[in-house]
Protein backbone atom coordinates (compact mmCIF):
# COMPACT_ATOMS: atom_id res chain seq x y z
CA UNK A 1 0.00 0.00 0.00
CA UNK A 2 1.43 3.54 -0.99
CA UNK A 3 1.69 6.02 1.58
CA UNK A 4 -1.00 8.03 0.23
CA UNK A 5 -3.75 5.36 0.84
CA UNK A 6 -2.19 4.74 4.62
CA UNK A 7 -2.97 8.50 5.19
CA UNK A 8 -6.45 8.53 3.69
CA UNK A 9 -7.21 5.23 5.27
CA UNK A 10 -5.87 6.74 8.96
CA UNK A 11 -7.43 9.96 8.03
CA UNK A 12 -10.80 8.28 7.57
CA UNK A 13 -10.33 6.14 10.73
CA UNK A 14 -10.11 9.01 12.52
CA UNK A 15 -13.17 10.28 11.49
CA UNK A 16 -14.69 7.49 12.42
CA UNK A 17 -13.83 7.41 15.92
CA UNK A 18 -14.93 11.59 15.92
CA UNK A 19 -18.30 11.20 14.47
CA UNK A 20 -19.09 8.82 17.33
CA UNK A 21 -17.98 11.45 20.10
CA UNK A 22 -20.83 13.15 22.06
CA UNK A 23 -20.56 16.93 23.77
CA UNK A 24 -21.18 15.01 27.36
CA UNK A 25 -24.59 16.50 27.29
CA UNK A 26 -25.63 13.84 29.63
CA UNK A 27 -25.55 10.99 27.42
CA UNK A 28 -22.63 10.32 25.44
CA UNK A 29 -22.02 7.96 23.09
CA UNK A 30 -19.84 5.87 24.29
CA UNK A 31 -21.78 3.02 25.96
CA UNK A 32 -24.03 0.81 23.32
CA UNK A 33 -27.80 0.67 25.11
CA UNK A 34 -28.09 -2.96 26.32
CA UNK A 35 -29.31 -5.73 24.26
CA UNK A 36 -32.89 -7.52 25.37
CA UNK A 37 -34.69 -10.30 23.96
CA UNK A 38 -37.76 -9.58 24.53
CA UNK A 39 -39.94 -6.25 23.54
CA UNK A 40 -41.92 -3.64 25.58
CA UNK A 41 -44.25 -1.68 23.90
CA UNK A 42 -43.80 1.93 25.05
CA UNK A 43 -46.78 4.57 24.25
CA UNK A 44 -48.02 8.01 24.71
CA UNK A 45 -51.67 9.04 24.69
CA UNK A 46 -50.17 12.30 24.37
CA UNK A 47 -47.90 11.17 20.63
CA UNK A 48 -47.95 8.62 18.47
CA UNK A 49 -44.48 6.78 17.33
CA UNK A 50 -42.64 9.34 15.10
CA UNK A 51 -44.85 11.74 16.00
CA UNK A 52 -45.02 15.32 16.86
CA UNK A 53 -44.33 16.13 20.69
CA UNK A 54 -46.66 18.47 22.26
CA UNK A 55 -45.65 21.78 23.59
CA UNK A 56 -46.70 20.82 26.61
CA UNK A 57 -43.93 18.04 27.12
CA UNK A 58 -40.70 20.52 25.63
CA UNK A 59 -39.09 23.69 27.05
CA UNK A 60 -41.46 26.17 25.43
CA UNK A 61 -44.33 24.69 27.43
CA UNK A 62 -45.26 23.22 30.62
CA UNK A 63 -42.10 20.93 30.69
CA UNK A 64 -43.49 18.07 32.03
CA UNK A 65 -43.17 14.37 31.07
CA UNK A 66 -45.24 13.12 28.75
CA UNK A 67 -47.47 10.25 30.05
CA UNK A 68 -46.83 7.34 29.40
CA UNK A 69 -47.88 3.53 29.31
CA UNK A 70 -45.40 -0.07 28.91
CA UNK A 71 -46.94 -3.08 28.18
CA UNK A 72 -44.93 -6.49 27.88
CA UNK A 73 -43.02 -6.07 31.09
CA UNK A 74 -41.80 -9.97 31.51
CA UNK A 75 -43.07 -11.30 35.09
CA UNK A 76 -38.83 -11.63 36.11
CA UNK A 77 -39.09 -7.94 35.99
CA UNK A 78 -37.56 -6.44 39.01
CA UNK A 79 -37.05 -2.38 38.04
CA UNK A 80 -37.46 -0.46 35.29
CA UNK A 81 -35.25 2.41 33.40
CA UNK A 82 -35.67 5.15 30.76
CA UNK A 83 -33.82 7.34 29.09
CA UNK A 84 -35.04 10.00 26.65
CA UNK A 85 -31.83 11.11 24.35
CA UNK A 86 -31.91 13.45 21.17
CA UNK A 87 -29.22 11.71 18.85
CA UNK A 88 -29.63 14.91 16.53
CA UNK A 89 -28.07 17.49 19.17
CA UNK A 90 -25.88 19.81 17.55
CA UNK A 91 -23.03 18.03 19.73
CA UNK A 92 -23.92 14.73 19.75
CA UNK A 93 -26.63 12.74 22.00
CA UNK A 94 -28.03 14.90 24.96
CA UNK A 95 -30.08 13.25 27.59
CA UNK A 96 -33.13 14.73 28.38
CA UNK A 97 -34.19 12.07 31.42
CA UNK A 98 -33.60 9.19 32.83
CA UNK A 99 -34.24 7.18 35.83
CA UNK A 100 -34.51 4.01 37.08
CA UNK A 101 -35.45 1.33 39.98
CA UNK A 102 -38.91 1.93 38.76
CA UNK A 103 -41.93 -0.32 39.85
CA UNK A 104 -42.14 -2.60 36.56
CA UNK A 105 -45.54 -3.41 38.32
CA UNK A 106 -46.79 0.51 37.74
CA UNK A 107 -46.32 0.57 33.72
CA UNK A 108 -48.92 3.55 33.66
CA UNK A 109 -47.77 6.70 34.58
CA UNK A 110 -49.06 10.29 34.13
CA UNK A 111 -47.99 13.08 32.93
CA UNK A 112 -45.22 14.97 34.81
CA UNK A 113 -45.12 12.38 37.42
CA UNK A 114 -42.43 9.83 37.09
CA UNK A 115 -43.35 6.84 38.78
CA UNK A 116 -43.15 6.27 42.73
CA UNK A 117 -39.98 5.45 44.67
CA UNK A 118 -37.66 5.51 41.00
CA UNK A 119 -34.65 7.56 41.20
CA UNK A 120 -33.97 10.07 38.32
CA UNK A 121 -30.72 11.31 37.44
CA UNK A 122 -29.53 14.45 36.03
CA UNK A 123 -30.16 15.34 32.57
CA UNK A 124 -27.95 17.37 30.01
CA UNK A 125 -29.34 20.28 31.86
CA UNK A 126 -27.66 19.26 34.75
CA UNK A 127 -30.95 19.16 36.30
CA UNK A 128 -32.26 16.26 38.26
CA UNK A 129 -35.96 15.04 36.90
CA UNK A 130 -37.12 15.51 32.87
CA UNK A 131 -35.73 18.38 30.94
CA UNK A 132 -37.96 18.63 27.73
CA UNK A 133 -37.33 18.49 23.99
CA UNK A 134 -35.76 22.11 23.24
CA UNK A 135 -33.74 22.16 19.98
CA UNK A 136 -31.88 25.16 18.79
CA UNK A 137 -34.38 27.70 17.22
CA UNK A 138 -34.14 27.08 13.22
CA UNK A 139 -32.91 23.72 13.19
CA UNK A 140 -35.16 20.57 11.73
CA UNK A 141 -36.84 18.97 14.32
CA UNK A 142 -35.50 16.46 16.41
CA UNK A 143 -35.85 12.95 16.84
CA UNK A 144 -36.54 12.21 20.50
CA UNK A 145 -35.70 8.53 21.73
CA UNK A 146 -37.52 7.61 24.88
CA UNK A 147 -36.17 3.92 25.96
CA UNK A 148 -37.75 2.09 28.62
CA UNK A 149 -35.87 -1.16 29.85
CA UNK A 150 -36.97 -4.40 31.88
CA UNK A 151 -34.00 -5.18 34.27
CA UNK A 152 -33.74 -8.52 36.37
CA UNK A 153 -31.81 -6.67 39.35
CA UNK A 154 -32.22 -3.29 41.08
CA UNK A 155 -29.81 -0.65 39.80
CA UNK A 156 -27.12 0.34 42.72
CA UNK A 157 -26.37 3.78 41.44
CA UNK A 158 -26.10 7.53 42.80
CA UNK A 159 -28.57 10.17 41.59
CA UNK A 160 -25.38 11.46 39.83
CA UNK A 161 -25.47 8.47 37.40
CA UNK A 162 -24.70 9.72 33.92
CA UNK A 163 -27.06 7.80 31.17
CA UNK A 164 -23.57 5.42 30.39
CA UNK A 165 -23.70 4.53 33.77
CA UNK A 166 -27.03 3.68 33.75
CA UNK A 167 -26.88 1.50 30.17
CA UNK A 168 -23.35 0.07 31.85
CA UNK A 169 -25.33 -1.49 34.60
CA UNK A 170 -28.55 -2.46 32.36
CA UNK A 171 -25.53 -4.76 30.53
CA UNK A 172 -26.36 -8.51 30.97
CA UNK A 173 -29.31 -8.08 33.01
CA UNK A 174 -31.55 -6.41 30.69
CA UNK A 175 -34.96 -8.77 29.72
CA UNK A 176 -36.67 -6.61 27.83
CA UNK A 177 -36.95 -3.20 25.79
CA UNK A 178 -38.24 -0.99 23.90
CA UNK A 179 -38.71 2.33 22.19
CA UNK A 180 -41.41 5.42 21.67
CA UNK A 181 -39.89 8.17 19.23
CA UNK A 182 -41.05 11.72 19.31
CA UNK A 183 -40.28 14.74 16.99
CA UNK A 184 -39.76 18.44 18.06
CA UNK A 185 -38.55 21.38 16.09
CA UNK A 186 -38.87 24.99 17.24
Amino acid sequence: MDRRLLTLAAAAAALGLAAGCGDDGGGGTSVPAPSATRRLTVSSPAFTEGGTIPRRYTCDGEDVSPPLTVTGVPAATTTLAVLLQDPDAPHGTFTHWLLWNADPHETQWPAGQPPQGATEGRNGFRKTGYGGPCPPKGSEPHHYVLSVYAADRTLDLPSTASADDVKRALTGHTLASGTLTGRYGR
